[in-house]
């Protein structure tokens, strides 16, 4: 399960509706990939449809899709979005990742 605070339930929604993406029936796709500074980086993209092996999430309202890889990286992560003079944008608390680099963007297990 992926949790969504939230402000970045609110962060969200407007970026679906303006890149033309609906809250309610459109995703959130949430991914690993490798690479960054740490060895994995996450992945943020929306999307209107699941893949066969995809897992289903919602929380806060959001529809959150993973496949089926990243989702082992992800569990009891909670995304969340900080703003304001110092904030990174979306931020992932990951309890999995014993380490992470400075602009949290990625991590290692």
């Amino acid at each position: 399960m992926i949790k969504v605070t939230p402000e970045a339930k609110r962060r969200i929604a407007a970026l679906m509706q303006d890149d033309g993406y609906n809250v309610v029936s459109d995703y959130v796709r949430v991914g690993v990939t490798s690479g960054g500074c740490s060895g994995l980086s996450y992945e943020l993209k929306f999307d209107k449809e699941q893949a066969e092996d995809d897992k289903v999430f919602e929380d806060n309202e959001v529809k959150l899709i993973v496949d089926k890889k990243s989702f082992l990286y992800l569990i009891g992560t909670t995304l969340e979005y900080s703003g304001g003079l110092n904030g990174k944008g979306f931020v992932f608390n990951n309890p999995n990742a014993q380490r992470t680099c400075g602009c949290g963007e990625s991590f290692s297990l």
